[in-house]
């Protein structure tokens, strides 16, 4: 897979000189790209797109309107079908218009509801999601009300533009720390795109939520408890998709909206049948478990891997594993192989780790096990 450095590439460079000229008429466009290209291939995404920001703005004239206009007028004429394609000779579209919304991210403050409204014209060819966030940053009541009307626009990636540009913690993205406190501010937004005709917009609502429930669980849980009723599937989609932190996590207010409560078992048994293992081998375990309630139960089963750290102690990590119905008096045996992989996220370090159980949020058990590298 190529590196996604590489959707900013030397021809996404030379695309912006060309339809840079066609607006100014003493641009030198082969300056422009020897500005950049020689230092391009070191640098990775983010940094190539404020490279070129920096760039662009050295050349574009001061005034803030002037400089949207001029933005505004390098985009490709289709609004509908551009957002995920390459930039032509026709216009930027996709990835390439990321330098261009960086450019007002970094200096469009001056003309707030100009910059705004340019922002919006561009997302229709790409996404301006990391770069409408200064705006919400410096001024949160003026922008979440431009977005709130977006929230109703005709095309759905300016619909999308309202939830994904004011999540909280959009990665890649600066943090929003007002709407990290207060998530009642972008609510009016969430509320109108609930039930919005396109996947691609209710996404970013479910992610947008999971943003929140970072920081605020149990104000995700009461909004998903409402939602739920008389949701339609794709709103019940939404939903689940919004609370899989708080249902990975074990937030009963969450794992109640879906019907799973507190189990009534018995206290599970793990039988580690691999304790002692090299990086690289599986650990395999099983378990045991028996119902004690005179009903039908919903029953979701996940395990949890304490891995060593470098101090000794350990930290979790959950895995999802099984759901079921688990009825009067039943008993269970469940058998599971774990991978212990290298892998680019997690350092293993030899010595004793630990599995425990997670069953309808509640943990239970810990069973040791010995890993050496």
């Amino acid at each position: 897979m190529e590196p996604f450095k590489n959707l900013i590439s030397r021809d996404v460079v030379t695309l912006i000189g060309t339809h840079l000229s066609k607006s100014l008429p003493d641009f030198d466009r082969e300056a422009f790209a020897t500005s950049i290209l020689p230092g391009l291939e070191r640098l990775e995404l983010k940094q190539r797109v404020q490279l070129i920001s920096e760039k662009m703005l050295a050349v574009l004239p001061d005034d803030v309107q002037e400089r949207n206009k001029i933005l505004v007028g390098m985009l490709h004429p289709d609004k509908l079908n551009r957002a995920v394609e390459g930039s032509t000779t026709d216009g930027m579209c996709g990835w390439g218009v990321w330098p261009l919304t960086d450019v007002i991210g970094r200096s469009g403050l001056g003309d707030f509801d100009g910059s705004m409204r340019a922002l919006r014209e561009i997302t229709m060819r790409g996404t301006s999601e990391f770069d409408v966030r200064p705006f919400i940053d410096a001024d949160p009541d003026r922008a979440l009300s431009i977005m709130l009307e977006w929230a109703g626009d005709e095309n759905e990636h300016v619909r999308r533009l309202a939830s994904e540009g004011s999540r909280p913690r959009l990665p890649w993205g600066m943090r929003l720390k007002s709407l990290m406190a207060d998530p009642a501010k972008t609510a009016p937004i969430l509320e109108r795109l609930r039930d919005d005709p396109s996947e691609y917009v209710r996404r970013s609502v479910a992610n947008h939520l999971n943003d929140v429930a970072k920081d605020h669980p149990d104000h995700v849980a009461k909004l998903a408890a409402r939602w739920i009723e008389d949701a339609s599937l794709e709103r019940q989609k939404l939903i689940r998709h919004a609370c899989r932190s708080l249902i990975k996590q074990g937030h009963s207010g969450a794992l109640a909206v879906f019907g799973v409560l507190p189990p009534e078992t018995s206290k599970p048994t793990i039988e580690i049948e691999t304790p002692l293992i090299t990086l690289g081998e599986f650990l395999e375990f099983k378990i045991t478990l028996r119902s004690t309630s005179a009903k039908p139960q919903k029953i979701l089963i996940d395990y949890v891997v304490h891995h060593r750290k470098a101090n000794g102690t350990q930290a979790p990590k959950v895995f999802k594993w099984t759901q079921m119905i688990l009825q009067p008096n039943e008993t269970i045996e469940l058998s599971r192989r774990h991978a212990m992989r290298p892998i680019t996220t997690r350092k293993y370090y030899s010595g004793k780790h630990a599995l425990s159980l997670r069953i309808n949020g509640q943990d239970f058990g810990r069973s040791h096990f010995d890993l050496a590298i």
